[in-house]
């Protein structure tokens, strides 16, 4: 009957480093070629396609050099807003796209009654509906007021950037109860990066995992292709570009770490390999400044790696307890940043209040987490006179 591809969570534009970034889109790319070569009869993206409303105009050309790609096989794309490409003003990058005549967004509603009905996008025969993600999971309140507006006979698709209650395990989010959504077919999902399946329910994971810890896990990204005339519709394409090696070294001592974890290593094949160095343990009496992590990370790719990646956040130090007795708890922030200052008096100190103001600037709409960073160093840069 059809042949599509489930495709969610790209998060083209979301690594920070430029090697990264360019595996991430390897992996989109990967996906394309496979879509192409399996001849879909169409392509469904549930969502977070960029990392940001406004990605960077390199991630834009390259992005639109694939989906012109599917348009020269004729190979229709269908996509909703993420909560990462979402905007409060409805104005994103995915309307360049569409206006480009390279994708469909199918979010279509109108209010009768006091609830949200969606209208389908057709498509020879298949009716697609979709509602896209928002910020901090504030879809969940609308969708459970969602009706669709009804297509007898076709078969449906219903695309969903949120977090369905059998889903969500044991974390404190709330999530979408299951059996108040409307019936269709097929429920293709986004947001959760993980593969996941229920009933007709489905997660496919992200294109290529989006941080440390999904890399970990994950170790590469997958997507889905449904296939209704087969007796296993659901074929699950995994997406390997670089093999993905975890590393845990436990330590104690900052001043000879250095070496301790070069030797682990060294007695390592790295070439071509993502390496993912975590560090574990207390330190005695030394900061996590004082490991020689540059000259780690220069061995490393001595070796051929790829490229490596550092967690530090099990790695911790004694803690040094202040004694400061606090007259004034309004005051609290000042007065034991006084009290510190007098009993560890530097030219840094005058500098400290600066600091802390400039850590208080909030992100705005649409900027990428990497910019937001960019802007905090800045301006931290300038207080500290760099």
């Amino acid at each position: 009957m059809v042949k599509f591809a489930h495709i969610a969570d790209v998060h083209l534009g979301g690594w920070r480093q430029p090697e990264m970034q360019e595996i991430n889109f390897q992996a989109f790319t990967k996906a394309i070629d496979t879509c192409i070569e399996k001849k879909v009869d169409f392509i469904l993206i549930a969502g977070d396609l960029f990392d940001s409303a406004y990605p960077p105009i390199d991630i834009l050309k390259e992005t639109f050099a694939q989906f012109k790609r599917l348009k020269d096989e004729r190979i229709p794309c269908f996509l909703i807003a993420g909560s990462h490409d979402y905007s409060v003003s409805g104005k994103t990058f995915l309307d360049v796209l569409e206006k480009a005549g390279f994708c469909k967004n199918v979010f279509d509603f109108e209010e009768i009654q006091g609830k949200i009905v969606l209208n389908p996008t057709i498509h020879e025969g298949i009716a697609i509906y979709g509602y896209p993600g928002k910020k901090s999971g504030l879809e969940i309140p609308d969708l459970r007021n969602i009706k669709l507006n009804d297509t007898p006979g076709m078969f449906k698709i219903f695309m969903l950037h949120t977090t369905i209650d059998k889903a969500k395990g044991f974390l404190p989010i709330d999530s979408l109860e299951t059996e108040i959504l409307p019936s269709v077919d097929y429920y293709a999902l986004g947001h959760l990066h993980i593969d996941f399946r229920y009933e007709n329910f489905v997660y496919p994971g992200p294109i290529f995992p989006n941080n440390f810890a999904e890399l970990e896990t994950l170790k590469q990204g997958s997507f889905y292709i449904v296939d209704t005339e087969n007796p296993k519709p659901l074929e699950k394409i995994s997406i390997k570009i670089k093999e993905i090696l975890p590393i845990t070294i436990y330590i104690k001592n900052a001043l000879v770490a250095k070496g301790q974890i070069i030797q682990e290593l060294n007695k390592k094949e790295l070439k071509d390999k993502i390496v993912l160095l975590r560090i574990e343990g207390e330190l005695e009496d030394q900061k996590i400044s004082d490991i020689n992590f540059q000259e780690i990370e220069d061995f490393v790719k001595s070796k051929g790696a790829y490229f490596v990646l550092k967690n530090t956040h099990d790695l911790k130090t004694k803690e040094v307890k202040l004694e400061i007795e606090v007259k004034n708890n309004d005051k609290i922030e000042e007065q034991t940043v006084n009290i510190y200052s007098m009993d560890n008096p530097s030219k840094f100190n005058d500098l400290i209040f600066q600091l802390i103001s400039s850590l208080a600037i909030e992100k705005q709409e649409g900027e990428t987490t990497e910019n937001f960073n960019l802007r905090l160093l800045d301006e931290s840069k300038k207080i500290l006179g760099f």
